[in-house]
């Protein structure tokens, strides 16, 4: 890498500047937060989801103007048994008269009372929208409250979409501030753990905490475009951190390695912005590459969690490579003050690859044997991936710690009719007449059931059914009431007729079959695009090759963890969740996107160390204990934040942040660990010169764009 890269005269401005490379970054920051807080960022609306036959459904209705107005339900129950009918009805009054004072309230309809003798409910409609509902559902939570206080016997519950919606997105909030709150201190502590001395440890911590905050700044804008679908902060958060921490890691690591070597403060910015700085850029272009491939998935949530992503991760790069400069240059040797006595002793006393050279060296004394048993524990973790089951979430994977929940699923056990609902909808002359016949046969079936007062919607040509399944309300229920509807009930009735089965459990289902049918496009993209990159970087058709099947091994094993923990009950207590016996939909498509990103992320470094030691004339054996030693430190200090902050995610209520969190977690140490330091040395090895083709190496002085030092020695 030439010292006069686009990288070095960036750093030798900021190092020589120091005061304005600061000043800028600061107003940056300042520029995205406040923009955060004067642009209100979108959300994806419902139509922004809409997919396959239910998004059909979804537009007929609409053209149609026969949306169902949005509603709420309020329960009543008793703590101690049969519900008190006398107590219950003075309540229900009071309800109604509560309710209705209410300016958002178009209604309030006729209590229901259970035929199980152990509930009641009060139906109440909504005025306007479902954006308005979601604006004025707190009035009536507020009301409901009151109501309660007033009648301690009984247990008064409000629950629907809006307020299903309200308390989904406080758990959301609330998961938020706990890993904000853990992933600081664990990765200031590893930070720690690395250099020895608290101002080192705390510059990447700050650095990426701040890419964090100016990246959801400037996401706030593109929201526009790339609506939010309620998990970009959570996902800005988990990556942001991850490698924010890592490229100032790398940079820092390696300026305070040359001024041991006894270069000055800016000639050692210099060469880290020569070596590490560029390497920061081809990992930063290898994350965005691999997150772009979510926009393949044809999916608003995934299209605006890859444009955070890709932001943030933009960020961090630049904060790397302009004001971490110029801080070093400002701070020079007080870098490494404070110094902790025992942390830094240890740091010097442990050397470089002290450990991972003791793992090492049986690996490079026989390798075929290290590839073969390191294979067969790959294999072992993956199998279960091949029974691994994918299904949307819904009411059964949301945390039953959320009261809007709870009291939705009570709903559902105590009045079958408020249960999973489909909408049939027809377009034609005789629309309502087949809706009719199809009503019948399926009630005759005793699969589905009519809510109560609930009678067939007509305009024009156009009628609405909506069927409620008696099914409990899980995924695999909703899929087998789907397919009954839409391939043997709702076909027999309507002949001849335009028709389609839509509805939110229909939608819900839709949208898991589309995320499994563009999984192979996503991998394939995402392969295609890492290999050509691979081969561009390193000259090498073979290294691409290895690096593509090392991703999948990762990936296989992280599928297969994934499996083992989650369709499975023995892990429920350790993690703290109710098994749904499936990995929700969306979580392998982004998890296989975010690894083979997160896996460039150091993989280049060690195979930069690796291919110096070629060009420099050692035996593929030397050059690849020297690689994979001089650049464990580095892996392993990088490896172990992204892990402890993956890890924090796992502790999380939502069921896809846990899922999403012990995947990255475990890919990720999987993949510095056994791949890295085992499996990738012995097909090197193995390979000899080979893993170079069609690149014969001349004996040229290394591209130093991917050498890194070591940090805490494995």
């Amino acid at each position: 890498m030439s010292r006069g890269s686009v990288t070095v005269r960036v750093a030798r401005w900021s190092a020589t500047h120091p005061w304005r490379a600061i000043g800028l970054w600061l107003l940056l920051v300042v520029v995205a937060v406040g923009m955060s807080a004067v642009i209100p960022k979108q959300q994806t609306k419902a139509d922004d989801t809409w997919i396959g036959q239910s998004g059909v459904a979804s537009e007929l209705v609409r053209q149609a103007n026969l949306e169902d107005k949005p509603s709420e339900t309020v329960l009543l129950t008793d703590k101690d048994g049969p519900l008190d009918k006398a107590a219950a009805t003075t309540a229900l009054n009071q309800l109604r008269q509560t309710m209705t004072a209410i300016d958002a309230v178009d209604g309030v309809g006729q209590p229901v009372w259970a035929e199980n003798g152990k509930a009641a409910l009060l139906p109440i409609q909504l005025k306007g929208s479902a954006d308005d509902a979601a604006d004025n559902v707190d009035k009536l939570v507020a009301a409901t409250a009151d109501v309660q206080k007033a009648n301690p016997s009984l247990q008064i519950e409000e629950t629907g979409s809006a307020s299903l919606d309200a308390g989904i997105w406080k758990q959301v909030g609330s998961d938020l501030a706990r890993a904000e709150k853990l992933s600081l201190p664990i990765t200031f502590a590893l930070m720690l753990l690395a250099f020895g001395a608290l101002i080192a440890a705390g510059i990447p911590v700050l650095l990426a905490f701040s890419a964090v905050g100016a990246a959801l700044g400037f996401y706030a804008p593109l929201s526009y475009l790339f609506p939010d679908g309620g998990s970009v902060a959570n996902v800005v958060l988990l990556i942001g951190m991850a490698v924010g921490v890592d490229y100032s890691l790398f940079y820092l690591k390696r300026e305070r390695e040359e001024r041991r070597r006894g270069h000055g403060t800016v000639d050692a910015v210099e060469i880290a912005a020569a070596t590490s700085g560029h390497s920061v850029v081809v990992s930063g272009l290898a994350v965005i590459v691999s997150m772009a491939g979510l926009y393949v998935a044809q999916d608003p949530v995934f299209s605006s969690m890859a444009t955070a992503t890709i932001v943030v991760v933009a960020v961090a790069v630049l904060g790397s490579l302009t004001v971490l400069p110029a801080l070093l240059a400002k701070l020079g040797h007080r870098v490494d003050r404070p110094r902790v006595p025992l942390l830094w002793r240890l740091n010097r006393r442990i050397g470089p690859g002290g450990i991972s050279r003791r793992i090492l060296a049986p690996v490079l004394r026989f390798p075929k044997v290290a590839l073969l048993l390191s294979a067969i524990a790959v294999v072992a973790l993956a199998v279960p991936a091949l029974g691994m089951k994918t299904e949307p979430g819904g009411l059964s994977t949301l945390p039953q710690t959320i009261p809007e929940v709870k009291t939705m699923t009570a709903l559902q056990q105590n009045f079958p009719s408020e249960g999973m609902a489909y909408d049939v909808v027809a377009k034609g002359k005789d629309a309502a007449t087949g809706l009719a016949k199809v009503q019948q046969s399926a009630v005759d079936s005793g699969e589905f059931v009519v809510t109560p007062g609930q009678e067939i919607r007509k305009s024009d040509e156009t009628a609405v059914l909506t069927l409620v399944s008696v099914r409990p309300d899980t995924s695999e229920d909703a899929r087998v009431a789907l397919e009954r509807l839409r391939n043997d009930l709702v076909p027999a009735a309507l002949t001849g007729t335009t028709w389609a089965v839509g509805g939110e459990t229909a939608s819900s289902v839709d949208y898991g079959e589309h995320q499994r049918n563009q999984l192979p496009y996503v991998i394939a993209f995402v392969l295609s695009l890492t290999l050509v990159m691979m081969v561009f970087t390193f000259r090498s058709v073979a290294i691409a090759l290895v690096t593509t099947l090392l991703n999948l091994a990762s990936v296989a094993a992280c599928f297969g963890v994934l499996s083992l923990v989650f369709q499975h009950t023995w892990a429920e207590g350790l993690l703290d969740f109710t098994s749904p016996g499936f990995v929700v939909s969306w979580i392998p498509v982004f998890l296989f996107v975010i690894l083979v990103g997160l896996s460039m992320d150091y993989h280049v470094f060690v195979l930069g160390r690796i291919r110096e030691g070629v060009q420099e004339g050692l035996s593929p054996q030397e050059a690849v204990r020297k690689g994979i030693t001089e650049s464990a430190g580095v892996v392993t200090s990088a490896a172990a934040v992204m892990v402890s902050v993956f890890a924090v995610f796992a502790t999380l209520g939502m069921i896809e942040m846990k899922q999403m969190g012990v995947g990255l977690a475990v890919a990720v140490l999987i993949d510095a660990t056994l791949v890295r330091i085992v499996i990738l040395p012995s097909i090197m090895v193995l390979l000899g010169r080979k893993a170079w083709w069609p690149n014969k190496l001349s004996k040229e002085p290394a591209a130093p764009e991917v050498q890194e030092p070591e940090l805490v020695s494995v």
